[in-house]
C-alpha cells in the first residue's frame, strides 16, 4: 500500500505530522478522525513511516533500540494489558514515556499500523531489525489463542533470561581477552621496536647467531618493512571470513566448529540447547503445536547447525515419530536429557521438563563461565611463558655467547 503525509491538529489544537500507509487519502482521513485528529493536509509521499527525518547527521546520532528496550516494552504491554487497558491507549502512553526516541518511533509505527487495520505481528514484521522472528510468531500465536498478556509476560521472562547469559558470557571473556590484546600489542612493540635496536649491536658482532636469534630478527625486518602489507592481509581476510560465514553453508560450518573448540565450545553446546528448551517450553504453553512450535524454536537458537538439527525432529515429528526418537538422531542432547524428555512425553508434562531442563543446562552454563577464566589461565600462562622464552633465548643468548668470549680472551 501507499504512504501518504499527513499534517492534523489535535482537539487542542496542537499540529500533529506524520506518515500513514492506506490505501487512498480517504482512508488516511477516516484513520485521523477516528483518532481525534482533524486533517489539514494529505498527499502521497515514498518516505516509510519509521523514518525520524532530520537528516543524515540526527539518523547517525540518533540512540540505538536496545534488547532492554524491548523487553521493558513486553513488561509493560503485559501489564496494561492485564490491567484491562485498550492495546491502542495502551501503545499511545508507551509512546509519549519511551525514553529511547528510536523505539517511540517504532511504537508510533506499530500504532498506525494498527489504526490502518493490521494485527500486532504483522506491525512488528516491519521491523526485523527490533523484533526477531521468534518475537513475532509468538505475538502471533498469542492473538490467535487470545493469550496475548500471558505471551508478552513470557516473552519478558525469555528476553531477561537471554540478556542475563550475555552479560555472564561478556563478563567471563573480559579477563582473557585483556590478556590476548596485551600479549599481542607486547609482540607487535618487541618486532617493531626492541628486536630491531638488538639486531645493530649483533651486527657489530660480526660473529654467527644463534638460530632462535635470526628467526627473530628475520620475522621483525619482515613486519617492520612489510607491517602495511600485513595489515592490508589481515583486513581482507577478515572481510572474506565475514563474507563467508554470511553464506547459509559457511555459517552452518563456522556454527558447527565453534561448538567443537576446546573449553568454550562445550560452553555454547549447552547455552544454545539451554536456549532452545526454555523457548521450547515457552511455545508449548503458550499452546503452539509441536510441530509449529519446533519451525518457531529453530529460529531462535542462533547457531545454524543446532537449528538444523531442530528442523531434523520437527521433520521426524511430522513424520509420526516420537520427540525421543527425533531428539536421540540429532546426537546433540545428553542422556540424563533424553531421560527427561522421555518421562515428560510419557507424562504430557513436555513443557514443564523442558523449562527444568533449560534451567539445568542454565546452572551449567553458570558454572562454566565462573571456572572459565581458571580454565583458559593455564593456557594464557603456558602461551606468555613460551614467549618470554622464545625471547630470552633470541636476545640474551648471543649477548652471552659475546661474553663468553670476551672472558676467554
Amino acid at each position: 500500500m501507499p504512504y501518504f503525509a499527513y499534517k492534523g491538529r489535535n482537539a487542542r489544537g496542537e499540529l500533529l505530522q506524520g506518515v500513514l500507509e492506506s490505501n487512498d487519502s480517504g482512508s488516511v482521513a477516516d484513520q485521523l478522525f477516528s483518532t481525534g485528529v482533524t486533517p489539514v493536509e494529505i498527499k502521497p509521499t515514498s518516505k516509510p513511516a519509521t523514518d525520524g527525518g532530520g537528516g543524515w547527521l540526527a539518523r547517525l546520532t540518533e540512540p540505538k533500540i536496545r534488547s532492554i528496550d524491548v523487553q521493558l516494552f513486553s513488561r509493560q504491554l503485559y501489564t496494561l494489558l492485564k490491567s484491562g487497558v485498550p492495546i491502542m491507549r495502551g501503545l499511545a502512553g508507551l509512546q509519549e514515556s519511551a525514553i529511547n526516541k528510536s523505539f517511540a518511533r517504532v511504537v508510533k509505527d506499530l500504532r498506525e499500523s494498527l489504526d490502518s487495520g493490521r494485527e500486532l505481528s504483522a506491525a512488528m514484521r516491519r521491523h526485523p531489525d527490533v523484533f526477531s522472528s521468534f518475537y513475532v510468531s509468538m505475538v502471533r500465536i498469542g492473538e490467535t489463542t487470545g493469550r496475548l498478556e500471558e505471551v508478552f509476560l513470557r516473552l519478558f521472562d525469555h528476553l531477561e533470561f537471554e540478556r542475563e547469559m550475555r552479560e555472564r558470557v561478556r563478563t567471563a571473556m573480559r579477563y582473557p581477552m585483556f590478556v590476548v590484546i596485551a600479549m599481542t600489542i607486547a609482540i607487535a612493540v618487541i618486532n617493531l621496536f626492541v628486536i630491531p635496536a638488538f639486531s645493530k649491536v649483533f651486527a657489530s658482532m660480526n660473529a654467527e647467531l644463534p638460530l632462535m636469534t635470526r628467526i627473530l630478527v628475520t620475522t621483525s625486518n619482515f613486519t617492520k618493512d612489510y607491517w602495511a602489507l600485513i595489515a592490508v592481509a589481515i583486513a581482507v581476510a577478515g572481510i572474506a571470513f565475514r563474507g563467508y560465514i554470511a553464506t547459509s553453508k559457511g555459517r552452518y560450518n563456522w556454527d558447527r566448529f565453534k561448538l567443537k573448540l576446546p573449553i568454550v565450545g562445550k560452553i555454547l553446546l549447552k547455552g544454545t540447547l539451554g536456549r532452545f528448551a526454555r523457548s521450547f517450553a515457552l511455545s508449548s504453553k503458550s499452546g503452539v503445536p509441536i510441530v509449529q512450535g519446533l519451525s518457531v524454536v529453530s529460529k531462535t537458537v542462533d547457531n545454524a547447525y543446532i537449528a538444523s538439527r531442530v528442523e531434523q525432529m520437527r521433520d521426524g515429528v511430522e513424520r509420526g515419530e516420537s520427540i525421543l526418537r527425533t531428539a536421540v538422531t540429532t546426537g546433540v542432547f545428553t542422556p540424563i536429557v533424553l531421560q527427561m524428555v522421555a518421562v515428560g512425553e510419557e507424562s504430557g508434562a513436555l513443557d514443564d521438563l523442558m523449562e527444568e531442563i533449560a534451567e539445568m543446562y542454565e546452572r551449567e552454563v553458570d558454572y562454566e563461565l565462573k571456572t572459565l577464566s581458571a580454565q583458559i589461565e593455564p593456557i594464557l600462562i603456558l602461551g606468555l611463558g613460551v614467549l618470554v622464552l622464545i625471547l630470552a633465548l633470541g636476545v640474551f643468548l648471543p649477548i652471552w655467547d659475546l661474553g663468553q668470549a670476551a672472558l676467554r680472551k
